[in-house]
């Protein structure tokens, strides 16, 4: 089961828009990989319309979309199908079929316990094929599409910057959208945190994103 830290598995997988290596494919970008349920189902019906509302918000992060679950490339082209001609919206994402459950399994996505199809699992992939973050919600939870996009644009500003990214970022209780520096290593340098930096003490400083 992929940890964070971890590379992403590879695998070749049939897509709604053909087959793909991964992560090769999507090497030196970020990855949201996501599984749902089932196809024609009301919560992912409206999962899937959500991303597609926010799929250029994605692209101009420079981030792919890749849905999965373990149906058929038959019933995926006929559920987007649908989706387009009852909501208007085109899904322009590729979802992985994953009828025999292989890719699922590999990956995690199916919980004996709470299932017997996937979990809505994201798995967040930086451009280095690297695992950064995972959240698993149960098939009755929708997910918060606004926090998916909030964590990408956190690992960014973060990996850009050197920084890390408090509670609610960029809407936090204590410092609103500023960011968090990481804790000084010797005695010196915390002292200087302290002149170049706004903090409440040494080892929590703050400045502007």
């Amino acid at each position: 089961m992929p940890l964070i830290g971890d590379k992403a598995p590879s695998f070749e997988v049939q897509t709604t828009h053909g087959k793909i290596k991964f992560p090769d494919d999507y090497k030196g970008k970020w990855v949201v990989l996501f599984s749902h349920p089932a196809d024609f189902t009301p919560v992912c019906t409206t999962e899937f319309w959500a991303f597609q509302k926010r799929f250029d918000e994605f692209k101009k992060l420079n981030t792919e979309l890749i849905g999965l679950s373990v149906d058929s490339v038959f019933s995926h082209i006929k559920w987007v199908e649908w989706i387009g001609e009852k909501f208007g919206e085109e899904i322009k994402f590729p979802v992985i079929a994953d009828d025999t459950g292989k890719i699922a399994r590999l990956m995690g996505m199916i919980h004996p316990n709470r299932s017997q199809v996937t979990v809505r699992a994201v798995f967040f992939i930086d451009p280095e094929s690297k695992i950064r973050a995972i959240i698993y919600y149960p098939p009755e939870l929708g997910r918060n599409f606004d926090e998916i996009l909030r964590v990408i644009k956190a690992f960014q500003i973060a990996d850009e910057k050197g920084v890390a990214m408090p509670a609610n970022w960029p809407e936090n209780e204590l410092i609103k959208d500023r960011v968090i520096i990481p804790p000084a290593s010797d005695v010196k340098a915390a002292k200087q945190r302290l002149k170049d930096y706004e903090c409440y003490d040494w080892w929590f400083c703050h400045k502007e994103a």
